[in-house]
C-alpha cells in the first residue's frame, strides 16, 4: 500500500515542502496539513503500518528519522533533534518506539 493511498499527493506535497527547512518539522502542523487529522481510525492504522518499515508493530527512533520520506521518497531526513522529540511526543509508555495505539492519540492530540 502506498502513501496515496489513503492521502492525497497534493497534500503530502504541500505538507512535505512547508517543512523543507532543517529543524521546522511540527508533526502537529503536518498531521494536519498532510490531511491525516481528518482521517478515520482505519486509515490513521494504515498510515501508521506504513511508516512501520521493518514491519514490528512499532515505529522506532531510526525509523522516525525518515517519516517525512515515508510520506514521499523525496522528503528530508529529520534532524536528530527533531527525531528525539517527535519520539517524545508520541511515546507516552516509554518504551523508546511508538506503538499503532500512540501513533494514533498523537494524530488525534494534533
Amino acid at each position: 500500500m502506498a502513501m496515496t493511498d489513503v492521502l492525497s499527493a497534493e497534500d503530502i506535497k504541500k505538507a512535505v515542502g512547508a517543512f523543507s527547512a532543517a529543524e521546522s518539522f511540527n508533526y502537529k502542523k503536518f498531521f494536519e496539513m498532510v490531511g491525516l487529522k481528518k482521517k478515520s481510525p482505519e486509515d490513521v492504522r494504515k498510515v501508521f503500518h506504513i511508516l512501520d518499515k521493518d514491519r514490528s508493530g512499532f515505529i522506532e527512533e531510526e525509523e522516525l528519522k525518515f517519516v517525512l520520506k515515508g510520506f514521499t521518497p523525496d522528503g528530508r531526513d529529520l534532524s536528530d533533534k527533531e527525531t528525539k522529540a517527535l519520539l517524545a511526543a508520541g511515546d507516552k509508555d516509554g518504551d523508546g518506539k511508538i506503538g499503532a495505539d500512540e501513533f494514533a492519540t498523537m494524530v488525534a492530540e494534533s
